[in-house]
């Protein structure tokens, strides 16, 4: 079923590895191991491991960003590079004489500080590949033929910006949208049970953790930048949001929430619209197993849970999860204008099913 789609994306790993030169090879690649740096992501404008477009020429970042259009779909694309060049309303927003704890040889907002990594040998059973920097972090497994793009995190900084006159930038608006279109058709008796607290967490609960276990909380400073951080860091990332007074149900690695048979049609319309943004990821040949996979899950076994304000520029959180599904979404930090958003799957991130499938009959 994905056989054209895996012999794509090899091929255009191939064909970015050829552009190499070997000092760039010894940056770019990692041997591929079930665990360590390939399970590694990140969402901070920080060393997402690998070769930077920084040290690419121009024909290598452009062998770079053909691996990552085959990788995803063309909607998902669009959209990760729209992503990338709000770097520059960054630049241009943020007084760096506030940011001095950024190392100043490095211009931090920078739509070519992304990371390309390889893992293994394109052709082979097993590799996958790895394409991060701030707000895009794509992980590709392949094996045994098969193609898994778990996690897949993009977010916004500004998830909203002004464009000329009346136009708006909004890279993430469906996913904001959808999210309280649904909760706001709740009914007060099914809104009790959807929204967790009225104080959204101040990032993504379960953010960057390559594995997910009970007892969550959210990440610290240290955990989401690579390079060990000094105290201003952890101060700027913060958003100053109090601790959300249901720390039990917001920070639970299980599904909470409201149960999806307690929907009604047009609510569940809008939940199966919303599951769509996230699947619609992927490919088209993939997207369709997808989905086809999420619509088996029983209805009383996928939950929506919100916390934060209902209005437009509230601090707000949201998740969608079940046994193998959990898409988690925040809109916390700069006054509710910076959208974090990821699609994982506890049971097959980083191709972790498939790797058990191979070496099961391998070995």
């Amino acid at each position: 079923m994905t056989s054209s789609l895996v012999s794509s994306v090899t091929g255009a790993a191939q064909n970015f590895l050829d552009t190499l030169e070997p000092a760039q090879l010894e940056i770019a690649r990692f041997a591929f191991a079930v665990e360590g740096e390939r399970t590694n992501f990140f969402y901070t404008p920080t060393d997402h491991g690998g070769l930077s477009f920084i040290d690419m020429t121009p024909a290598q970042h452009r062998a770079a960003l053909q691996l990552l259009a085959t990788s995803i779909s063309a909607g998902a694309y669009n959209t990760a590079v729209t992503v990338m060049g709000l770097e520059n309303i960054l630049a241009r927003q943020e007084s760096f004489e506030d940011f001095a704890w950024f190392d100043p040889a490095i211009r931090t907002r920078d739509p070519n500080r992304y990371f390309v990594a390889i893992f293994g040998t394109p052709e082979s059973e097993s590799w996958g590949w790895r394409f991060g920097g701030h707000h895009v972090s794509v992980s590709v497994t392949i094996s045994g033929g098969q193609f898994r793009l778990h996690p897949s995190f993009l977010g916004a900084n500004p998830a909203k910006s002004a464009g000329v006159g009346t136009n708006q930038f909004r890279p993430l608006a469906a996913e904001e949208d959808l999210g309280r279109e649904l909760v706001r058709l709740l009914s007060p008796e099914q809104r009790s049970a959807a929204v967790l607290s009225d104080v959204a967490p101040a990032d993504l609960v379960t953010g960057n953790r390559a594995h997910l276990v009970e007892g969550l909380r959210p990440p610290s400073p240290a955990e989401i930048w690579r390079e060990s951080e000094p105290g201003e860091r952890a101060a700027a990332q913060s958003n100053g949001s109090e601790a959300p007074p249901n720390p039990a149900a917001v920070y639970s690695a299980a599904p909470s929430g409201i149960r999806a048979d307690t929907l009604n049609a047009d609510q569940r319309d809008v939940l199966s619209a919303l599951l769509r943004q996230y699947i619609d990821r992927v490919p088209g040949e993939v997207a369709a197993a997808e989905l086809a996979r999420v619509e088996a899950i029983p209805l009383p076994d996928l939950a929506f849970a919100w916390a934060g304000g209902l209005e437009v520029d509230q601090k707000h959180y949201y998740r969608i999860q079940s046994p193998g599904l959990l898409i988690e979404y925040d809109n916390t930090q700069n006054d509710a204008n910076h959208i974090h958003t990821i699609w994982r799957d506890p049971e097959r991130d980083f191709g972790r099913d498939l790797l058990a499938e191979h070496y099961a009959v391998a070995h």
